[in-house]
């Protein structure tokens, strides 16, 4: 039925119905859910970019300083996101009673990008609230479903009060520009997905280039990587939410000081005695306000003795107090965001140990273990569904998968393995659980396994020739005699000779 309105479809009473609504009245629903929501996910978005607007100035100062004032930006947004996203890697997955990641599931991994597209999914949802993964049939290689990370701005889901599962989604995108621009769009239900385009007239209909799909998985082909979410919140919370107010504050402050800077901390001069005809420039034009406020030598043939005019000096202004203020609101930022002091710059003091590093960063490293559990659930929930488009069916053993996070915390290398090699030595965990710790990949663990395996079989066959040296090793040298131990020569006597 590509190309009809989805209210003239036939079936429209009986199966176009999802949850009290049809295909069309969902996609409606969800494009205006999401056009509400868009201006709140740009602002969101312009603050980790450092774009936002200057706060906390009079309009009427704003208006006549907008010429002459650029903003100075101090990204303390970026910073926060981007300390809790570089401690979030996801290295593998694991089927449960397995000791090693399984191989199939990150080919797939792999065979997407996801390395990357991760990445940048946990970093839209640390700083806009929320990212989606997408899950669909691959045409060109069925063994290799095809996932995609989307961007909240993008794309919007709604859920089912009752079960808390996804029950509709809608990705949004254009083509082209002025006239010639093209909306299109992709619904996701449950058993379908419709690709949708809208025509001239501004109705939307289904894209005849793009069949549907009914793939009757009974589920969403979607989930959603939520940060913080709450029971009342359970699409997220942006991380930004608390540090926003203060970096406006920071921004502020750092803005007035380059305007002190500009102003004050040079010494300032007043005229007594003086016209707006003697401020002139060296062609003799007049100089505006502007630049009689900000001028740097000033020249006159007036003098003091016979016309009476004056010229006198302040003190330059300190900028102390600027410094101060930036430097305390930089520990309320660390505060709220679990920052250690040097991050932000206002500690310089270098670490006692190791072990104080480690404390001081006790709350950013379980920020980032609570999100790895959070979205652990959301990739092993991904990886069931890509297992059901590969094989048609439900997997039984994929509903306990695990993912494999590297450790969000940072160890010294000579730490992490001094206690990986105790552990192993007391048969307390087992080899490969040991090169996991370590920090190695699952590529480089595999490798690591073929060449013991490698250097097993090696052994073995010089066993089966008779040399005992895998066993044994190599026959130390014998030990040199002692000079001390060496008994002296008889004396001879003249007889004998």
């Amino acid at each position: 039925m590509a190309g009809l309105l989805v209210e003239d479809r036939e079936d429209e009473d009986v199966a176009g119905l999802v949850h009290g609504r049809s295909e069309l009245e969902w996609l409606k629903h969800l494009i205006k859910c999401h056009d509400e929501e868009i201006p709140e996910l740009e602002k969101l978005n312009a603050y980790y970019e450092g774009k936002q607007p200057l706060s906390y100035m009079h309009p009427e100062l704003q208006r006549e300083l907008d010429e002459n004032v650029r903003q100075v930006v101090i990204n303390w947004p970026r910073l926060v996101v981007d300390s809790i996203e570089e401690r979030l890697d996801v290295e593998g997955f694991r089927y449960p009673g397995k000791a090693e990641a399984d191989k199939e599931l990150w080919r797939i991994w792999q065979a997407n990008d996801l390395d990357q597209q991760s990445q940048m999914g946990h970093l839209d949802a640390l700083a806009i609230k929320r990212s989606y993964v997408v899950i669909g049939r691959n045409d060109q290689d069925e063994s290799t479903p095809i996932v995609t990370v989307e961007s909240a701005l993008d794309m919007y889901a709604e859920e089912d009060p009752r079960t808390r599962r996804l029950i509709a989604a809608v990705k949004r995108w254009c083509v082209g520009e002025g006239r010639d621009k093209e909306e299109h769009a992709t619904l996701y239900l449950p058993n379908s997905t419709i690709w949708w385009i809208k025509d001239r007239g501004g109705e939307w209909i289904e894209d005849p280039n793009y069949p549907r799909d009914d793939h009757n998985m009974g589920e969403l082909p979607v989930e959603i990587l939520a940060n913080r979410g709450r029971l009342k919140e359970r699409h997220g919370v942006s991380e930004l939410a608390d540090v926003i107010p203060v970096s406006d504050a920071a921004c502020k402050s750092a803005t007035d000081m380059m305007i002190s800077a500009e102003f004050h901390a040079m010494p300032r001069r007043v005229a007594f005695g003086f016209g707006e005809e003697d401020f002139v420039d060296a062609q003799g034009r007049r100089m505006s306000v502007w630049s009689r406020v900000a001028g740097r030598i000033w020249a006159t043939a007036k003098s003091r003795k016979e016309d009476g005019v004056d010229v006198i000096q302040f003190p330059e202004a300190n900028l102390s107090n600027f410094h101060s203020t930036l430097n305390h609101l930089a520990q309320i930022v660390a505060s709220l965001a679990g920052l250690p002091p040097h991050f932000l710059g206002y500690s310089t003091a270098n670490p006692a140990s190791a072990d104080a590093i480690r404390s001081s960063e006790t709350r950013l490293v379980k920020r980032a273990e609570r999100k790895q559990r959070a979205w652990g659930g959301t990739w092993e929930r991904v990886m069931r569904k890509v297992l059901r488009i590969r094989d048609g069916e439900w997997s039984d053993d994929a509903r306990s998968l695990e993912t494999i996070w590297r450790d969000a915390s940072t160890p010294t290398v000579a730490q992490s393995a001094d206690a990986a090699v105790k552990l192993f030595t007391a048969k307390i965990v087992p080899l490969r659980p040991t090169r996991e710790r370590l920090g190695f990949s699952q590529a480089e663990i595999t490798r690591m396994e073929e060449l013991d395996e490698q250097a097993a079989q090696n052994a073995m066959t010089r066993l089966a020739g008779g040399d005992v040296t895998p066993l044994f090793g190599t026959k130390p040298p014998p030990p040199e005699p002692d000079p001390d131990d060496v008994p002296e020569p008889e004396p001879v006597s003249g007889n004998a000779a």
